[in-house]
């Protein structure tokens, strides 16, 4: 059996629409009418969409992208940071004095939108402090007496979560982001384990508290919290890979990161500068949010000429729409029928009209119905829209019905294609067409009735198409 399809409904739903605007009753006004503009703006939208829904959109949402990105970094640690020197052996007397250390981790990260990504850290090195100039030693403290020039501290493990945001893009007259300098600041903890040495060099008299820290004074690692803020600046190798240069200054809660010493009455800082890989993660059709540039996407949505054709279209609908909208409010004898479909202008106040804009006259009480003397009226396959052939019987009976006063009933039919309950909808759609076809002739709308009765009362076999096409009618039968 037959189906009708999505795109044959949403025709005949236009078809209705165009034939309720042309419907004579008293219900026509201008909230209709916004209603028909309404529609076919949310129509148009919806086109739009469809159009564009393969590439990334201004308002398309975080779905459209690739989100989450896994790094790997190493590079070096000072005792120092852009602040001042932060270990208590003093001395230092340039950037050159200063003895690095390994340091590295990994890195995971969730871009939100292209300003701003939450990022997680994992780091591990060595950290070497140490008294390069005049100073004397220092004396420990604790669980580590004696006197000391220098210090390493092992961290073992180091874990933050940072908010880091996107200050500037460098595209290089390309509209694609290339370059992207950022800033970052968070929170983390970080357990090590310092250790400290009577030689600046860090080769002799090695003194550590292991097993004396912690609060019950048994652990072999000191636990601390510390903040991390960095600058740095990615450059993307590929749509997948992007090198990541940074420095990040790192601010602890403590004043033992170099040791138990004496007299060190400040919180300790270290920083760290490095190099790493950034690896896109997720589906290689999404572009990567974090190399994501707004202002091209937009660029491209306004320049798009089919979105243009589209736009310049949907202008014209709508100056044509209230265009309309203005020629079918105007209703100057004020009987509820705009003047367009008005036949009778100039109604007196207060007149009872139908919906052509005429007076009604109350006809005498009904008779039995006679037998029809008017052919069928015919239709093609899934369709209500009148046939021009059928305009020739159809005035003939707006004639009679005018003249007698008489009143008819229409049923429709339909051929057996389809559902049941589609084709009865579709049968009283027909008997619709034929009644809106005599009240604009001038038939009271009152004068006729209208009955469905679907497939269930063919006249001809549905099983040829010669059948079916006799069972696609509408019955009149008069009233007389």
């Amino acid at each position: 059996m037959l189906r009708e399809s999505n795109y044959w409904l949403f025709l005949r739903k236009i078809r209705q629409l165009k034939i309720f605007n042309l419907k004579k009753n008293k219900s026509m006004n201008y909230s209709t009418i916004k209603t028909a503009v309404a529609c076919s703006l949310v129509a148009a939208l919806g086109l739009a969409e469809t159009a564009q829904a393969q590439e990334p959109t201004v308002f398309g949402g975080r779905s459209q992208y690739r989100t989450w990105s896994i790094g790997v970094n190493g590079g070096v640690t000072l005792p120092a940071v852009v602040t001042g020197y932060s270990s208590p052996f003093g001395g230092q007397e340039n950037l050159f004095d200063y003895n690095v250390r390994e340091y590295y981790g990994i890195s995971l990260r969730k871009q939100f939108s292209h300003l701003f990504s939450l990022q997680g850290n994992l780091n591990r090195g060595r950290i070497f402090a140490a008294n390069h100039g005049s100073a004397g030693p220092v004396a420990g403290r604790g669980a580590t007496p004696g006197s000391f020039e220098s210090a390493e501290t092992q961290v073992q493990l180091a874990g933050s979560i940072s908010g880091v945001f996107q200050l500037l893009t460098i595209d290089f007259l390309r509209r694609e982001n290339a370059v992207n300098f950022y800033a970052s600041a968070g929170f983390g903890l970080m357990a090590y384990t310092p250790t400290n040495y009577t030689d600046r060099d860090g080769n002799s008299g090695a003194a550590t508290g292991e097993g004396s820290f912690g609060p019950d004074g048994d652990r072999d690692y000191i636990l601390e919290r510390y903040i991390p803020v960095g600058v740095g600046v990615k450059f993307k190798l590929s749509d997948r890979v992007a090198l990541d240069l940074g420095h990040t200054m790192n601010y602890t809660g403590g004043n033992n990161l170099y040791g138990l010493v004496a007299n060190n009455n400040r919180t300790d800082k270290f920083s760290y500068t490095y190099a790493g890989l950034e690896f896109s993660l997720g589906s290689s059709s999404k572009p990567d949010l974090t190399w994501h540039n707004p202002v091209s996407t937009l660029y491209d949505e306004l320049k798009d000429p089919s979105l243009r054709n589209e736009l310049e279209a949907l202008k014209q609908r709508v100056s044509t729409l209230e265009g309309l909208v203005d020629e079918l409010s105007r209703d100057e004898d004020g009987d509820g029928v705009s003047d367009k479909f008005d036949k009778c202008p100039g109604t007196p106040a207060g007149t009872q009209v139908d919906g052509s804009g005429c007076p009604i006259k109350f006809p005498e009480p009904q008779t039995q119905a006679a037998a029809s003397t008017y052919q069928n009226i015919q239709f093609e396959f899934d369709s209500s829209v009148l046939k021009t052939e059928s305009y020739s019987t159809l005035d003939k009976l707006s004639s009679d019905l005018r003249q007698s006063g008489g009143s008819v009933t229409l049923d429709g039919h339909a051929s057996s294609e389809g559902t049941e309950a589609y084709n009865l909808n579709l049968s009283r759609d027909r008997a619709n067409s034929v009644k809106q076809y005599l009240v604009n002739s001038g038939v009271d709308a009152s004068k006729i009735n209208i009955q469905a009765f679907g497939e269930s009362a063919p006249i001809a076999s549905n099983a040829t198409e010669e059948g079916r096409i006799l069972n696609r009618r509408v019955e009149i039968k008069v009233n007389r």
